[in-house]
């Protein structure tokens, strides 16, 4: 996370996220740089608009209830009746999948960026 914590500064600073500055912010705060995660962070923000990706983030609602709620409103359906069908015990199956999915495949900026 101390790399995308870098790049963020870096943003906010107006300053330019390549290699040079991250590594010296990531110097500057006493975090061991590697070099792969450096370019690999650079390269997968080449084409990032930081500001709209932070604005899209923080309009997402906590818990993952944008998932399930625009599913509903897409359909148009009665709340009500959707929501008599929810169960209150969470089906955790398909996020054990999903964490498996993720761990086997090596996606996901976790696994990417620490």
């Amino acid at each position: 996370m101390e790399y995308v914590y870098a790049a963020l500064i870096l943003n906010e600073s107006g300053e330019e996220i390549n290699e040079d500055n991250l590594t010296a912010v990531l110097d500057a705060a006493g975090v061991d740089v590697e070099e792969s995660r450096v370019k690999a962070l650079v390269a997968a923000l080449e084409d990032v608009d930081i500001e709209e990706a932070v604005a899209e983030a923080a309009a997402v609602p906590a818990g993952g209830a944008a998932a399930g709620g625009a599913s509903s409103a897409d359909e148009g359906g009665d709340d009500e009746s959707e929501e008599e069908e929810v169960s209150d015990v969470p089906d955790t199956t398909e996020d054990e999948d999903d964490d498996e999915e993720e761990e086997a495949s090596g996606e996901g900026l976790g696994n990417l960026f620490g």
